[in-house]
């Protein structure tokens, strides 16, 4: 198990949801209505997912860091 837990996460304009774009655990596929939603649900999503893999022996305290990633446009009307 690595230090850390690394999840990269990516606005879908289109769904207007939060989801899991990737990260260092395999399997991991979430989404939320916002992104503290996703945020709220990655402890249990990958504890199991952990635990499913074997990945877990004893006590776990590993940090998970939540990167983001959203994008707009800003248009300017032609004059």
């Amino acid at each position: 198990m690595s230090e850390m837990i690394v999840v990269k996460a990516v606005h879908d304009p289109e769904a207007g949801v939060w989801l899991v774009e990737s990260s260092d655990v395999p399997g991991l596929f979430l989404e939320g209505d916002t992104l503290e939603a996703l945020a709220e649900k990655l402890p249990g999503a990958i504890l199991d997912l952990l635990e499913a893999g074997g990945d877990v022996e004893g006590g776990l305290d590993v940090p998970v860091e939540l990167i983001a990633h959203a994008s707009t446009r800003v248009r300017r009307p032609a004059a």
